[in-house]
């Protein structure tokens, strides 16, 4: 088998997320790629969940435990950092695994030496003929959504291609490209970090593989929840400086124009209880949403700055030409239309 010599290490985050772990590890017990090693990485949590998995896994788990929580981001890199595979996998904790999926990653980015991530079909735990995601697209602003979500899968997703980004809640990524690109970005804290890496990794010069042969069944959201203020603060605040450290300098400027043309659509989202908006919007008050996203804007102006030195680093090692991240745009394209108005 391609790949077969090579270690695989899985890292799973999780945060008082007992209640999801023993169907996660046993599907990483029961993986038929069997070079693996399984890290979990325990975030600040207090529910047992170090005492529990020690009982039921012993040692074919290795446990590492942090005193508070450190964010999605802080806690996969304590992972990575003590991960000793030549592949290295990020997986949430509310998922269950097809058997085949490790393997058939790893032998997809073995059998591509300019592939440096790859994505697998993520559907729905509760309804396993509904599609999570497979890969993510992108809008001009930043912003970035899950391919396919929430359609039924009818094997139109079937074929292995190239995607733009990879989601955060399972994907697998050569150790080669993170040495080249660096680790997950700890100043996000959660959502966008994936994108934000998926970038860099491109613009280092790999591209992303879609793997449908690779399942994952995702109870979407049960850690962090479907809509929350600071979800909505951080998912703006990433998004600004996401453009900021990876946009071509067209593209950066052009971003405010279509994040404004989003913001219209989303507008009549809360008006007509539509979208990602109108659902925030049942939940809490207009004038709360704009309140975030004014703060959102304050915390990503704050630190622009430091994004902008992150950007000048990024440029030593840029290999992809602007021309090149100007057809990711449009090729890996997402509609405001789409984004402001379907959940």
């Amino acid at each position: 088998m391609a790949g077969s010599i090579n270690l695989a290490s899985v890292v799973v985050l999780t945060c008082n997320g007992r209640e999801h772990l023993e169907e996660c590890l046993e599907s990483l017990k029961n993986q038929s790629y069997k070079a693996l090693e399984v890290i979990l990485v325990i975030n600040g949590s207090n529910d047992g969940s170090a005492k529990f998995v020690r009982e039921r896994f012993g040692d074919s788990v290795r446990i590492i435990e942090l005193p508070e929580n450190i964010g999605y981001t802080g806690g996969n890199n304590i992972g990575l950092r003590a991960a000793r595979g030549e592949y290295l996998a990020l997986l949430n904790d509310d998922t269950r695994l097809h058997p085949d999926w490790l393997k058939n990653m790893v032998e997809a980015l073995a059998r591509r030496s300019d592939y440096g991530m790859a994505a697998c079909k993520i559907l729905s735990y509760y309804q396993p003929e509904i599609i999570d995601n497979v890969g993510h697209i992108i809008y001009r602003d930043g912003t970035f959504r899950g391919r396919g979500r929430l359609e039924e899968d009818r094997g139109q997703y079937d074929r292995e291609e190239e995607v733009l980004s990879p989601s955060g809640c399972a994907f697998l990524v050569r150790r080669e490209a993170l040495d080249k690109v660096g680790l997950l970005d700890d100043d996000f804290f959660i959502y966008g970090e994936d994108a934000d890496l998926s970038l860099r990794v491109r613009l280092a010069g790999w591209k992303v593989i879609y793997v449908p042969s690779s399942i994952v069944y995702h109870k979407y959201s049960a850690t962090t929840g479907a809509y929350s203020p600071f979800k909505a603060f951080l998912v703006e605040r990433n998004r600004l400086w996401l453009t900021i450290k990876n946009f071509p300098p067209g593209a950066l400027l052009l971003a405010p124009v279509f994040a404004a043309l989003r913001m219209i659509y989303q507008v009549y989202g809360v008006l007509a209880g539509k979208g990602a908006a109108g659902e925030f919007a049942r939940q809490y008050s207009p004038l709360e949403l704009l309140g975030i996203l004014i703060k959102a804007h304050l915390a990503a102006l704050v630190g622009a700055p430091m994004m902008w030195r992150k950007r000048l680093e990024i440029n030593h090692m840029k290999k992809a030409s602007n021309r090149e991240f100007y057809g990711w745009l449009k090729r890996f394209k997402l509609s405001a239309k789409e984004l402001a108005l379907k959940e």
